[in-house]
């Protein structure tokens, strides 16, 4: 039987970009480079090789930052080999979400304690721009309908690698409207959780990090005692 980390490479290795954008929106699509193929092959498989279903854990779509240059959800190169113990030349970036999300991964024991049982993923799996910054795929409405079939799709195929369908935890106020959307035409989740977004919180509301990473810690606990 294929593992979720077999189901998730084969899904990751395989995305290509949509077409049709509006103008001036563009993809960053990493998993055409190797040693991204490289990078989502050996941490799939040191994390994610068993058929133990995990909580979701959604954002909006990559940064470029983050999963934009890594491949991997809300990590960076440096938090890549630093946490995630996962060799890589790519240069260091710059990003706020991966640096609240790896206090939370540290915060329940380590990597391989966090993903043997969380995912974490996007609505839309590819990072955005525009203007050479990052974009959200709920920015402008032309393209939230142009790429809604594919978020549908997205996490109707995530789900089939090893999901815990009776909740699911979306990263962001904003996104909550969508995701729910999602949720009410497609039914994928029993219920939605939210939490203000890692970057929202490091950008402005640094003061308050520490009572925000309890927050994190305390739903996400909470979020396990629903068993699949």
């Amino acid at each position: 039987m294929p593992t979720f980390a077999d189901k998730a490479i084969a899904y990751y290795n395989s995305l290509t970009a949509p077409t049709h954008l509006p103008a001036g929106v563009d993809v960053l699509n990493p998993y055409q480079t190797p040693e991204v193929r490289q990078i989502v092959g050996a941490f799939y498989s040191k994390f994610f090789n068993d058929n133990q279903p995990r909580v979701f854990v959604l954002g909006i779509n990559p940064g470029r930052f983050g999963a934009g240059v890594t491949g991997i959800s809300f990590t960076t190169p440096q938090n890549l080999r630093r946490y995630c113990h996962i060799a890589n030349t790519l240069a260091d970036t710059p990003e706020l979400s991966s640096r609240f999300i790896y206090q939370v991964v540290e915060a329940f024991g380590g990597a391989e304690a966090f993903y043997g049982q969380f995912f974490l993923t996007s609505l839309f799996p590819l990072a955005l721009t525009k203007s050479g910054k990052n974009y959200n795929f709920y920015d402008d409405r032309a393209t939230t309908e142009t790429l809604w079939p594919s978020i549908a799709e997205t996490v109707r195929t995530q789900i089939g690698f090893g999901c815990n369908r009776r909740v699911a935890v979306c990263l962001g106020r904003k996104n909550e409207t969508y995701l729910k959307r999602l949720n009410d035409q497609q039914g994928f989740f029993g219920r939605i959780v939210t939490l203000d977004h890692p970057r929202y919180i490091l950008q402005y509301r640094t003061k308050d990090a520490p009572l925000y990473l309890e927050k994190y810690v305390a739903t996400l606990h909470d979020c396990l005692t629903e068993t699949p």
